[in-house]
């Protein structure tokens, strides 16, 4: 249970630094709309997430081939994140 509280905490807490008027801090955070990665390779999806400063976590992490497809990525595709979080990825 600790993680999901902690990945609930992580989405409220930019929300919470907003409402206390901590503005130049969240002013530095630039905001990121995220590609679609669905279809695409490990590879070709690391490349374009390091275009759009983010970061890709593979969830089933083993050894992974690069050449591996994308079956489902979260956040979707056309959602706002911040610049160099994670965009967390399933594979075939």
């Amino acid at each position: 249970a600790a993680p999901v509280g902690g990945q609930i905490l992580s989405e409220i807490l930019p929300y919470l630094e907003v409402q206390q008027g901590n503005k130049d801090e969240v002013e530095t955070r630039n905001e990121v709309t995220v590609p679609n990665i669905v279809g695409k390779s490990i590879k070709e999806a690391e490349k374009i997430l390091k275009q759009d400063k983010l970061q890709i976590h593979i969830n089933n992490e083993e050894e992974i081939d690069k050449e591996t497809i994308i079956t489902n990525q979260l956040p979707q595709a056309g959602i706002t994140a911040y610049e160099n979080s994670f965009v967390y990825i399933d594979v075939q």
